[in-house]
């Protein structure tokens, strides 16, 4: 039997979503699409979509650190399911209206929404890293979100496991592997090296990711 979630992702390319492409003033979801969430998933699922419009609202001009903290805890109120749970996939990343009109994803969705939406708000692509790592007390993948207030300085990092915004310094549980933003793609190497290895167009999830959020703007 097919998904609430599977339904909204065969269809939803086909309403205007907002513009998160590239960092922007505008943020606006389209009337199209908040009728089309409400008649076939409830105003429940509106009503988180018009959340997150308030939520850029309230705090595009607000501290850095406000924003990262009030992006984290919106997203962490979503729940977690796996990708073949969810989309029928072993690995599918998700957009952020995906994310919020089906209430549920995984790591890597939590972190692509946080990444958008606080770029959406002006915080400059090269202050943010998604982040591949090994979450070592669980010994799995994980992604989390990185800030880095400076080129190098201690990163602050965003997660969906824990509410608490914390230097990835302390956060001994998290091996990074590599991490990617708009701008490229760096491997992690040992004593926290990181070296760059290319674009993050060479990651296949994360150009499916940008070409729905641009078939979506068409």
């Amino acid at each position: 039997m097919e998904t609430a979630a599977r339904t909204f992702r065969r269809r939803s390319f086909l309403f205007p979503v907002l513009l998160l492409v590239t960092a922007v003033a505008a943020f606006e979801l389209g009337d199209r699409l908040l009728s089309y969430v409400q008649e076939e998933f409830g105003q429940e699922a509106r009503g988180r979509l018009e959340s997150w419009q308030n939520l850029h609202q309230v705090a595009k001009n607000a501290p850095r650190q406000r924003q990262l903290a009030l992006v984290n805890s919106f997203f962490n109120r979503a729940r977690f399911v796996t990708d073949m749970e969810h989309w029928g996939e072993e690995d599918y990343w998700a957009t952020p209206v995906e994310l919020l009109t089906t209430n549920g994803g995984d790591c890597e969705d939590f972190s692509i929404a946080k990444y958008l939406t606080l770029k959406s708000m002006g915080v400059p692509d090269e202050e943010l890293r998604i982040v591949y790592v090994k979450a070592l007390e669980l010994n799995q993948a994980h992604m989390v979100l990185a800030w880095y207030p400076e080129p190098d300085a201690d990163p602050l990092i965003l997660d969906n496991l824990i509410n608490e915004i914390r230097p990835a310094s302390q956060r001994n549980d998290l091996e990074p592997v590599y991490s990617f933003n708009g701008e490229g793609l760096w491997l992690n190497r040992s004593g926290g090296r990181q070296k760059r290895i290319g674009e993050a167009g060479k990651l296949e999830h994360w150009q499916d990711v940008n070409k729905r959020l641009i078939e979506a703007l068409r």
